[in-house]
């Protein structure tokens, strides 16, 4: 076991309907078909995962060190009912952002069931209650009406517009009061 990484890092938590894992290589698959999705690549962004091996290199690289060095980062939906994987919350550190940023993304055939919200709540529970945040930020595309209800709901506020370094698109910025 790496000697640096967080306690928390392999912990695994549960909703009423869901279990939430941390993202690990052997879910390349999954974020490969998710992440190509037309809705994923229009409300967050085509982060060019074109192989099932880019896939792996995102969780290896982006997913796995972030987690490993927090605690928290990105997690895999997985329904009790079924065992299906819908989608992937986590809190992230972003470039450009000072307060850490929640995020989550379902295949389409399970929006709307209430998943979203389900998991976003716990992780931003878990983010304060277990990790001491004070303030989680969330940043939504002008577009994306149903994620900007969602985070209102979850005690989120539109504070400003935000454009991220590298990027052209200026986004909705929320923030916890």
């Amino acid at each position: 076991m790496n000697p640096k990484k967080h306690p928390n890092a392999d912990n695994t938590y549960e909703t009423e309907r869901l279990i939430l894992r941390p993202m690990s290589r052997e879910d390349k698959d999954f974020v490969f078909e998710l992440y190509n999705r037309p809705k994923f690549i229009q409300h967050i962004g085509n982060r060019n995962v074109n192989s099932v091996e880019d896939a792996e290199n995102y969780i290896l690289n982006r997913f796995a060190p972030q987690i490993e060095r927090l605690g928290f980062g990105n997690y895999l939906l997985i329904t009790k009912e079924g065992n299906e994987k819908v989608g992937a919350v986590g809190i992230f550190e972003r470039e450009g952002l000072d307060i850490v940023d929640i995020g989550y993304s379902l295949l389409e055939e399970f929006e709307g069931k209430g998943y979203a919200f389900e998991a976003a709540q716990k992780v931003k529970s878990i983010g304060m209650d277990e990790f001491g945040l004070t303030k989680i930020s969330a940043i939504i595309s002008k577009d994306n009406v149903s994620s900007q209800k969602l985070i209102e709901k979850l005690g989120l506020r539109f504070k400003k517009h935000v454009t991220l370094p590298g990027e052209t698109e200026e986004l909705n910025y929320y923030e916890t009061e």
